[in-house]
């Protein structure tokens, strides 16, 4: 890769007949891993560092922290005539280095980083953005926000500039440092008639032929605007353990540090009650699962989405983010739970077993990624059930 801009310099394409997409072939949808290799040799996605393999998934990209984070007051957007460098010089901040052995980012507080990464997408070319698994897990809530926009999680296509993240941990501090990867990114290829379109879901007639064809769920298929995904509360569904719930007073977890700490130091178990229900205290934070196991096919990648608001006054799964293949099993049967990050608002709700708290929304890849979710790299969630964050033992 040429010359790679400093921290916070705009980004530029080396030729300005890179800005058209003409090599990404005649499928419009998500970008899969390959096309997002090419996005970095076009320098439509260049970066501070060189980046690495691990950053590279089936359809999306992991993005790294940078160098700094800035504590602030509150969260922001910059809108559309501000740059978030702009906004952070008019407001009071605390700088907080993060090389070396990095920095802990404390519970309850409200932090923004600069990324690693830089865009300079073609007026063809979006992106959104959503926290990774293991950071939803953590109950990490993390957002992209850009230059000049009102919208976090998304770049607009045609967007030229530098991404940053907002970081606020909410049951645990933990420590970062530069490289520490919180979200990542899809690129979406639009046509002339999607360029300011929001809704890319598959229509349920199609996934109800898809499921026909391959199943997407290992029971009856659900769908309202997407799958329905119920929780599974049961001791049929799941065993004994139903889920758990953080503790208040932990010590501070590294996010880079796989599997090294102790599931009894963090979170309280949750086991089955013959009623079948649990009720939700306000503020807590769970780790659920899904009463279905679900299978991505190659060709396709999945948003899970709260259900409606007027169903339950609770927010469920913060990195809601499915690759193509998740779930594969090599008898075709869908072979993974979703697992659910849950937290209750304003009122102690009770939830009962198989009760609708979430949707699977699928989106078209446009071509079919070389290496899928499982089959390379770290897929630490692959045929999973209830499972905790890959930091625990």
């Amino acid at each position: 890769m040429s010359e790679i801009p400093a921290e916070g310099e705009p980004l530029l394409f080396d030729d300005p007949a890179q800005r058209g997409d003409g090599d990404f072939g005649t499928r419009f949808g998500l970008l899969p891993r390959e096309k997002i290799e090419l996005m970095t040799r076009r320098r439509m996605l260049a970066a501070l560092n060189p980046f690495d393999e691990g950053q590279f998934q089936p359809a999306s990209l992991d993005l790294r922290l940078g160098q700094r984070a800035y504590r602030v007051r509150a969260s922001f957007l910059p809108g559309k005539r501000r740059t978030v460098e702009e906004l952070l010089h008019e407001t009071s901040f605390d700088e907080i280095d993060l090389t070396g052995a990095g920095a802990v980012l404390e519970r309850g507080c409200v932090y923004v980083v600069p990324l690693q990464e830089h865009l300079a997408l073609p007026p063809s070319i979006a992106a959104v953005a959503n926290p990774k698994s293991s950071t939803g897990r953590l109950d990490i809530f993390t957002r992209l926000i850009t230059d000049r926009s009102e919208m976090f999680d998304a770049a607009a296509s045609g967007y030229h500039g530098p991404l940053y993240a907002e970081v606020s941990p909410r049951s645990f501090s933990v420590r970062v440092r530069a490289g520490s990867k919180l979200n990542q990114i899809r690129f979406r290829r639009l046509n002339s008639q999607q360029i300011g379109q929001t809704r890319f879901a598959m229509p349920d007639r199609e996934l109800r032929a898809r499921h026909e064809a391959t199943p997407l769920v290992d029971g009856e298929l659900d769908l309202r605007e997407g799958l329905i995904v119920r929780v599974a509360l049961s001791q049929e569904s799941l065993g004994d353990l139903i889920g758990y719930r953080a503790q208040k007073h932990t010590d501070v977890i590294d996010v880079d540090r796989v599997g090294g700490y102790a599931v009894a130091d963090f979170w309280e178990p949750i086991r089955a009650r013959a009623d079948k229900r649990l009720i939700l205290d306000p503020g807590e934070f769970y780790i659920l699962a899904s009463r279905e196991r679900m299978h991505i096919p190659p060709d396709l990648a999945a948003e899970m989405v709260p259900i409606d608001p007027a169903m339950g006054e609770f927010r469920v799964h913060y990195a809601g983010f499915f690759d193509p293949g998740f779930g594969y099993t090599t008898s075709g049967q869908p072979g993974a739970r979703g697992v659910l990050e849950v937290r209750s608002h304003e009122v102690p709700f009770v939830l009962e077993d198989g009760q609708i708290i979430a949707r699977l929304v699928f989106e078209k890849i446009a071509e079919r990624p070389d290496v899928l979710y499982g089959e390379a790299g770290a897929s630490n969630y692959q045929g999973q059930d209830l499972k905790l964050s890959k930091h625990f033992r």
